[in-house]
């Protein structure tokens, strides 16, 4: 990787990046838990420094998010089988940073090259030993480029804003169909353009589509090239297993 993880012996890291609503954090818990490795939910830290900056008043619409800012960022994760506690100092704020607006600002912030710097240690820290299932938009192509397998969950922008709606809904936050799935086409739009790490699909990356298929069934997929990779055997001759 160009850092202190090359030529470093540990487990697999099992990557799965994608779109927004894709499902990924769902697969993501599901997949740690079948196979009993930890689990990295990169968006979780991304809200956990949204929620740290907009506490200090700094807002993703600013020039430039100060350094003194992120150096003051004191951001601790407690990573387990199937799931990760975060931490801002000594205040956990797993549940905390679970709403709309700590997500919207964690999506503006996460834009810029800085804050993407000040989170890239912190996510490979984690993994420095392996035997970890990493979820979100740049973890098989920036984070982890050696990743032992890779995956890119996709689906329709119908489907996913579907689902966040109904995830909205679950929450108490009514938020309009259509202005759910208007934020989340920006949302794709930011991502997908932005200057640092942009959402790419990995060139070695396995592509799902999720619209039509139940978490399970995703699973079962992503299982057998697990599998597949881990007992040496070839991969399959497509990438592609929509």
């Amino acid at each position: 990787m160009g850092d202190s993880m090359d030529n470093v012996q540990r487990g697999p890291i099992i990557t799965i990046d994608g779109p927004a609503g894709a499902g990924k954090s769902t697969i993501a818990r599901l997949l740690a838990g079948r196979l009993g490795y930890l689990l990295l939910d990169t968006g979780a830290l991304y809200r956990a420094l949204a929620l740290h900056l907009t506490r200090l008043g700094i807002e993703p619409s600013g020039a430039l998010v100060p350094e003194n800012a992120l150096d003051a960022l004191e951001l601790h994760v407690k990573p387990d089988v199937a799931c990760m506690r975060v931490f801002l100092g000594k205040e956990e704020v797993t549940n905390l940073i679970r709403n709309d607006r700590v997500a919207v600002a964690a999506s503006g912030f996460s834009v810029r090259p800085e804050v993407r710097k000040a989170l890239l240690q912190v996510q490979r820290s984690v993994a420095e030993k392996g035997m970890v299932v990493a979820e979100g938009r740049d973890m098989g192509s920036v984070v982890f480029p050696d990743a032992t397998v890779k995956f890119f969950l996709i689906a329709s922008l119908e489907v996913r804003s579907t689902r966040r709606y109904r995830e909205l809904a679950e929450r108490g936050d009514n938020q309009a169909p259509a202005q759910v799935k208007s934020d989340m086409r920006a949302r794709d739009e930011r991502d997908q353009t932005r200057p640092e790490s942009p959402l790419v699909k990995a060139a070695d990356a396995i592509e799902i589509d999720s619209t039509e298929l139940a978490p399970d069934q995703v699973i079962g997929i992503m299982m057998h090239h697990i599998s597949r990779r881990l007992t040496g055997d070839s991969p399959p001759p497509s990438a592609d297993s929509r």
